[in-house]
């Protein structure tokens, strides 16, 4: 049973959430102070953690930024806010997906699954290769560990997985749906700058060619693709 850490401060909606995830087969905690919440977080007890934003003492953005600090952990971020600085700071510090509330408790556990399913990757392991690569890049996807030109590359789980779209792709011309779909497990909705997020910080992480181009070539309004090293 999955075990599910919910760190929200408003205990009327967790305790609904918490009563629907465990319907859903889930087994969630609920805790409404944000440092007990960093502290379950980061003591390997759970396999995935939701994560309020809008919380008193330690915001949701700061929470993420330390338990990142530490721990890979999948973190699904809720948020009431309507501006989108929240969703792109989040994605940035290495949240795995956002949801603005109110949302349908439907929708949180669909998401859930989504990510899990990117992590948990036991029973695929016999037909994933051992490595993929792309040049000087490599890809481990059984241990979820990457390099480039020799040394570790630190990514996300977001952005493991939207690299390993491309990298199977390279020099493919790959659209922001198929990502979507491929990556995160969900077809791509109207305005939803996710992806964008994500490949910007991977190209931060990758630098530029020696012709000061970006290894990941956008078309605009069709998609993204890794370039092959010339």
């Amino acid at each position: 049973m999955t075990k599910v850490l919910l760190i929200d401060d408003d205990k009327e909606l967790t305790a609904l959430l918490v009563e629907y995830l465990v319907e859903e087969g889930f087994d969630a905690h609920a805790v409404d102070d944000p440092r007990i919440g960093l502290q379950e977080a980061t003591s390997n007890a759970y396999e995935i953690v939701i994560l309020d934003v809008m919380m008193p003492r330690i915001n949701g953005i700061e929470v993420l930024q330390r338990i990142r600090k530490t721990s890979s952990i999948p973190v699904l971020m809720l948020s009431a806010r309507g501006e989108n600085i929240d969703r792109i700071v989040g994605l940035n510090l290495g949240a795995d997906d956002y949801v603005p509330k109110p949302c349908p408790p439907g929708e949180i556990v669909a998401r859930l699954r989504a990510i899990l399913r990117r992590y948990n990757k036991s029973s695929e392991i016999d037909q994933t290769p051992t490595k993929l690569q792309a040049g000087n890049l490599l890809l481990y996807p059984a241990t979820r560990n990457a390099e480039w030109y020799g040394m570790p590359l630190e990514l996300t789980g977001a952005e493991f997985n939207l690299l390993e779209v491309l990298v199977r792709n390279t020099g493919q011309l790959v659209s922001k749906s198929e990502i979507s779909r491929r990556a995160f497990g969900r077809a791509l909705t109207p305005f939803d700058r996710g992806i964008d997020v994500h490949i910007s910080s991977i190209r931060q992480k990758l630098g530029l060619q020696k012709d000061g181009q970006s290894w990941i070539r956008t078309v605009r309004g069709q998609g993204y693709q890794l370039v092959q090293e010339k």
